[in-house]
């Protein structure tokens, strides 16, 4: 059975960091990406950061760049997020997705093709 479960989520104030993170089982990710979204209430889920499983390619909204950090460590099948320099505008539940259909670059930061979801994590940055 496939299940990813994340942590790390809490509250924080604006400038601080949170590291979260995503333990995979029940399935091996290779040749395929991962990621992290997340969904402000009333908003949409929107890609946040995706690597390519078998290369440790990236990619970040535009939103993030410079201040969050993705990671895998495929030995422990553990997928990482460090968020630094966190804005109340990060605020969200944040969500881990693996196995991505089509793999294509242009759909890693796009939630409809990932089959796989975890049940997320709250993160609350206050000013």
């Amino acid at each position: 059975q496939v299940q990813l479960v994340e942590s790390g989520g809490g509250s924080v104030q604006a400038g601080g960091s949170l590291r979260l993170s995503c333990a995979a089982s029940g399935y091996t990710y290779s040749s395929t990406y991962m990621g992290w979204f997340r969904q402000a209430p009333g908003k949409e889920r929107e890609g946040v950061a995706a690597i390519y499983t078998s290369g440790d390619s990236t990619y970040y909204a535009d939103s993030v760049k410079g201040r969050f950090t993705i990671s895998q460590d495929n030995a422990k099948n553990t997928l990482s997020l460090q968020m630094n320099s966190l804005k109340p505008e990060d605020t969200g539940m944040y969500y881990c997705a693996a196995d991505l259909e089509p793999v294509w670059v242009g759909y890693a930061l796009i939630p409809n093709g990932y089959n796989y979801w975890g049940q997320g994590t709250q993160v609350t940055v206050s000013s």
